[in-house]
C-alpha cells in the first residue's frame, strides 16, 4: 500500500474523515475514498474508522491507495525553467496547462514526470508515489514559482512553513472591472461547494477560513493588474475569493465568465509571480522572483 499522512488541523475539527479527504485530496472521487473506508483503507491514528468518523485537532489520517491503482510513473524529459535549486530544494516556473502531479488518467507530462527525470528520482517521498516532492501545489493553468523537496526533512521543514503561513507568496493577475480601495483583504472561508464537488466556494459555515490580501498595481482598460498576497493557502483560493466580490481572474473557465472575447487572451491570467522564505535546512533567506509568461506580458502592454 502507499499511504499519504494528513494531520487535521484546528478548522477539521468535527468533520467527518469522508469529507476531510474529499477535500484535501480533490483528484480522487468521493465514491473511491467512500470505498477505501469501507474496505479498511482509512485510518485515524492507526485505526480503522467510518467514513462518519468525526476528527479531532492533530488526528493523523492516513490514507491508502492499494499498489494496483497506483501505475509507475515514468520519467519524461520535459524542459523546466529552474529558479533556484541547491541540494534540498528546487523552485520551478511552472508553464500554463502543465498539471503539478499524476492523478487518475493522467499519469504523463506533468511537473512531477520531468522532476523524474531532471533529478533521477531524488525527490522526497512523504506524498507517495503519485507526489514525491510536491509540498504544495498551483493549479493546472497558473503559472509561476513552485517549491520542490528533494528529500524527506527538507519537505518536512518547507510542510512546517506551510502550516504556519511562514512563507511569503504573491500573485500576479488581470481581473475584471476596477477597485474603489487600492489595498484590502478579502477573509471569507472556502470550502468545497456544495452544488459541483469539482468546484471551491465561499461557505461561512463549513468552509475553512482564507485571507487573500490584494494589491491594485494599475487599471488596464476595463480590467486590473492586481497583486494578491496568501496568507492561507486553499484550494483555488484567490479565484474563488477574486470572483466571490464580483471581480473573477481574467480568462478563469470556471469561475469567470462563460465567454470573454479578448484580444490577446490564452487562457487564466493568474502568476505566482515571488516566494520569500527561510531555507528549511539552511536557514538562509530564499527570495525568488518568476518572469511572467510573455502571453500576461503581452495583454500587460496591450491594455496599459
Amino acid at each position: 500500500m502507499n499511504k499519504i499522512l494528513l494531520t487535521a488541523k484546528e478548522p477539521d475539527r468535527g468533520k467527518r474523515v469522508d469529507s476531510f479527504l474529499a477535500e484535501e485530496l480533490e483528484d480522487i472521487s468521493r465514491s473511491y475514498i467512500k470505498k477505501l473506508i469501507d474496505g479498511g483503507g482509512v485510518t485515524v491514528n492507526g485505526a480503522s474508522v467510518k467514513a462518519s468518523f468525526k476528527l479531532k485537532e492533530d488526528d493523523e489520517v492516513c490514507f491508502e491507495l492499494p499498489e494496483d491503482q497506483s501505475p509507475d510513473i515514468i520519467p519524461e524529459e520535459i524542459p523546466l525553467d529552474i529558479l533556484y535549486e541547491d541540494d534540498d530544494i528546487l523552485i520551478v516556473n511552472k508553464p500554463k496547462g502543465m498539471v503539478v502531479h499524476p492523478a487518475a488518467g493522467h499519469y504523463s507530462g506533468t511537473l512531477v514526470n520531468a522532476l523524474l527525470y531532471y533529478l533521477d528520482g531524488r525527490l522526497s517521498g512523504i506524498n507517495g508515489v503519485l507526489r514525491p516532492g510536491i509540498v504544495h501545489r498551483i493549479d493546472k493553468n497558473t503559472t509561476g514559482s513552485l517549491i520542490v523537496c528533494k528529500n524527506d526533512a527538507a519537505h518536512k521543514g518547507m510542510a512546517d512553513l506551510l502550516a504556519v503561513h511562514d512563507i511569503d507568496r504573491k500573485y500576479l493577475a488581470i481581473v475584471h472591472g476596477h477597485f474603489k480601495d487600492l489595498e484590502f483583504t478579502i477573509d471569507k472561508p472556502v470550502g468545497r461547494s456544495r452544488t459541483n464537488r469539482k468546484k471551491m466556494a465561499v461557505d461561512p459555515e463549513k468552509g475553512r477560513r482564507a485571507i487573500t490580501h490584494v494589491k491594485v498595481l494599475q487599471e488596464l482598460g476595463v480590467y486590473s493588474l492586481i497583486e494578491c498576497t496568501l496568507e492561507t493557502g486553499r484550494t483555488h483560493q484567490i479565484r474563488v475569493h477574486l470572483a466571490s466580490i464580483g471581480h473573477p481572474v481574467l480568462g478563469d473557465d470556471v469561475y469567470g465568465p462563460a465567454k470573454c472575447p479578448v484580444k490577446g487572451l490564452e487562457g487564466q491570467t493568474l502568476h505566482a509571480y515571488y516566494l520569500g522564505f527561510r531555507h528549511p535546512c539552511t536557514g538562509k533567506y530564499i527570495s525568488v522572483y518568476a518572469p511572467v509568461p510573455d502571453y500576461f506580458a503581452r495583454l500587460i502592454s496591450l491594455y496599459k
